[in-house]
Formats: C-alpha cells, structure tokens, sequence
C-alpha cells in the first residue's frame, strides 16, 4: 500500500470510529428524550382487524 491509500484508510476509520465515539457520548449525557409532545386518543385500532372466516 502506498501512502494516499493508508492515509485515506486512517482518514476513513478516524470519521467511522470518531461517530461512533461521538454518538456514545451523546448517548450518554442524554439518555433519554425528556420533550416527548402530547399523547393522542387511543382509537382501538387493533379492535377492527381484519375478518377471519373458514372457508
């Protein structure tokens, strides 16, 4: 391997491994999404399934 190619190796795992460093750290200061907006009504869709017959 000649050197563009390792310096473009090194690049590409810096931005991959550096993502992945960055998004644990996001994770981490916080964890969970606190701004939820309102719930809506509950309409029983699951109630009006599709009709099974034996056929």
């Amino acid at each position: 391997m000649n050197g563009s190619a390792i310096m473009l190796m090194v690049l590409s795992l810096l931005i991959v491994w550096g993502g992945l460093l960055v998004s644990i750290l996001a994770l981490r200061a916080r964890p969970e999404r606190a701004d939820f907006p309102e719930g809506g009504v509950d309409d029983h869709r699951e109630d009006d399934a599709i009709t099974e017959r034996d056929t």
